[in-house]
């Protein structure tokens, strides 16, 4: 399955962005999908994640409550909606996805097979 990411921009703080990752090649809903984001020095961060059976969703603590991950089937992608967005927000986004994924392996990014582009999200204060 191939990745796409896009949806980043530049934002003043508690602005909001939608960020997308469509699928193609393969039917996006018997995947795993989570969103990670990174910034230059750093490893790559668990933001958000929604299981393939279900449909559950899990989030970093520093974005429960102002970020949600949704599935829309129909058009086989995976949508993070950022509101209440901060400076400490800014990094590349990137989304992922497995098969086999567990609740233990959601936030390790080498448990994730499939990987889109970054997508930059630049929040000013």
């Amino acid at each position: 399955v191939q990745l796409q990411a896009s949806g980043g921009g530049l934002v003043q703080a508690g602005d909001s962005l939608r960020l997308s990752c469509a699928a193609s090649g393969r039917t996006f809903s018997g995947y795993s999908v989570a969103w990670f984001r990174q910034t230059p020095g750093k490893e790559r961060e668990f933001v958000a994640g929604i299981f393939r059976s279900y449909g559950r969703t899990y989030y970093a603590d520093s974005v429960r409550g102002r970020f949600t991950i949704s599935r829309v089937s129909a058009e086989n992608t995976v949508n993070l909606l950022m509101n209440s967005l901060r400076p400490e927000d800014t990094a590349a986004y990137y989304c992922a996805a497995s098969r086999e994924i567990t609740l233990s392996s959601l936030g390790q990014p080498s448990a994730y097979h499939y990987w889109g582009q970054g997508t930059k999200v630049t929040v000013s204060s």
